[in-house]
């Protein structure tokens, strides 16, 4: 039987979504070391994408099979009831459902909405240190908006992707970028789309904050991703200051 999961996580502590064998502090790790002794054998958990070491998830999507099984079968409340139980507090499965055979949470993503933070007061709150990138300066919000209207749309985003060996496509599309002021000092970018590349998100940041500074004219986006170069794009901003804020599917999912 497959199963659909929705987690939430506070990204901080761990080195990111993706298991790796030099360290048990991975998102994906966690899940699959319960989920493996409650089925007693070997669980894989697959997610919606690797989110990187620092970043945190509201709705990150992620689905694993269990054999159909008398115990477990229709039993969603229960399986979530025994992760969350075993889970850290700043890891938890929000829902749990079954789902068709053919459902791939990755595979069958339609859309993903990402939220970049950024405080631009000189000191950042301390009780939100770990989810805000601490700017500490003015930015220019109009001047971003009018870069950002050259990134809508199907391109090719290498020059904003972080794996430089990259051997697949970097053709994404980029549905909306939307800025929300958050208070007197801090600014949220909201990035949807059908699939973001490495660090794509983190980089179109530091673009984007480049042009609020005035350090890059907002005309220069399409120069930018007509280069095909990561050189051409921006610094990359921080990992704490991301967000992955839902995944979406189509009819069905």
């Amino acid at each position: 039987m497959n199963y659909k999961m929705i987690l939430a996580y506070d990204g901080t502590r761990y080195n990111g979504w993706q298991k790796q064998g030099n360290t048990d502090r991975t998102i994906q790790g966690k899940l699959e070391q319960i989920l493996t002794r409650m089925a007693g054998g070997p669980i894989e958990v697959f997610g919606s994408g690797r989110t990187d070491r620092g970043v945190h998830a509201e709705g990150q999507t992620a689905n694993f099979h269990l054999k159909q099984t008398e115990e477990y079968e229709d039993k969603s409340l229960q399986i979530l009831e025994y992760i969350n139980t075993y889970l850290p507090e700043d890891i938890a499965v929000l829902s749990c459902e079954a789902v068709p055979e053919r459902f791939h949470s990755r595979l069958s993503a339609a859309r993903k909405t990402y939220r970049y933070q950024i405080e631009m007061s000189p000191k950042k709150n301390v009780f939100q240190r770990d989810y805000y990138y601490g700017l500490g300066c003015r930015l220019d919000q109009k001047k971003m908006e009018e870069a950002a209207a050259f990134l809508i749309g199907t391109h090719d985003f290498k020059s904003f992707c972080g794996n430089s060996r990259m051997k697949k496509s970097t053709v994404r599309r980029i549905d909306s970028i939307e800025f929300e002021a958050a208070g007197e000092s801090r600014l949220h970018i909201r990035y949807t789309g059908n699939g973001f590349l490495q660090q794509m998100v983190r980089i179109l940041t530091g673009t984007l904050i480049e042009a609020g500074l005035g350090k890059r004219a907002p005309e220069q986006m399409k120069a930018v991703l007509e280069a095909l170069n990561r050189q051409a794009a921006g610094f990359t901003a921080p990992a704490q200051g991301l967000f992955l804020e839902k995944v979406e599917y189509g009819e069905g999912k």
